[in-house]
């Protein structure tokens, strides 16, 4: 008598669960390419469709760059904006995400160097208003600071604080790595740098973020991104 057992069970069910989300992952490919199509053919009211799911990933990736939540805002919503006014030149030789968060990489920057050209403002010149009168320099935000912003755990405040110090093209990487999950490739094409590049910048991330938290969590690398997101 034969006895039927489980061996066989798991890779037969993880092969129907592979096909499962294989069909769905076409399925959603096609309805994305269907959106695409009515884009580019007029339907302005299908864009936003089309972009909603990839909204978090644009400002993420702008918050990458200006470290500043209110920049990352209007940069994120400076791409939509030229996104939407460009789609009919895309091509779909990379996936539409991929092109999204490139034009969002290139706004952050852009804003980051329109930025730049304030810093050079001479402190010491005071401002006057139209009126006449003297403004003083303002140097911090002093309005009062949310409950919620107090309530942030410590390793949270660590782990943004860690990866704040990382220098741009490290940071850069692993935001789309870690925390948006694009692949080598897909990385590799929104910053416009080889694979192999890629990879090795973002050894050193983990690695400069490891060396930032050891001292007081002891977080391994792959740990230290899941608290960001």
């Amino acid at each position: 008598m034969t006895t039927m057992t489980a061996v066989g069970a798991p890779p037969a069910q993880k092969q129907m669960e592979v096909a499962e989300s294989n069909s769905a992952a076409t399925s959603a490919g096609s309805f994305e390419q269907d959106l695409i199509a009515r884009v580019q053919a007029g339907q302005a009211d299908a864009f936003y469709e089309l972009a909603r799911p990839y909204e978090r990933a644009v400002f993420l990736s702008a918050l990458s760059l200006t470290r500043n939540e209110a920049d990352a805002e209007e940069v994120a919503q400076e791409a939509m904006l030229k996104a939407f006014k460009n789609i009919r030149g895309f091509r779909r030789e990379a996936k539409f995400s991929t092109w999204l968060i490139q034009i969002a990489i290139n706004e952050a920057k852009m804003k980051i160097r329109k930025n730049r050209r304030h810093l050079y403002e001479s402190m010491e010149e005071p401002l006057i208003s139209d009126d006449g009168d003297y403004i003083p320099k303002d140097f911090a935000d002093w309005r009062e600071i949310p409950s919620e912003a107090l309530e942030r755990k410590e390793l949270r405040d660590a782990l943004a604080s860690a990866l704040n110090s990382l220098p741009e093209k490290y940071r850069t990487v692993m935001m789309l790595r870690d925390v948006q999950h694009l692949s080598i490739a897909e990385t590799a094409q929104v910053l416009g740098i080889s694979e192999a590049n890629v990879k090795t910048r973002l050894s050193r991330a983990r690695l400069q973020m490891r060396d930032a938290l050891a001292p007081g969590f002891g977080l391994a690398p792959d740990q230290t991104v899941a608290a960001i997101g």
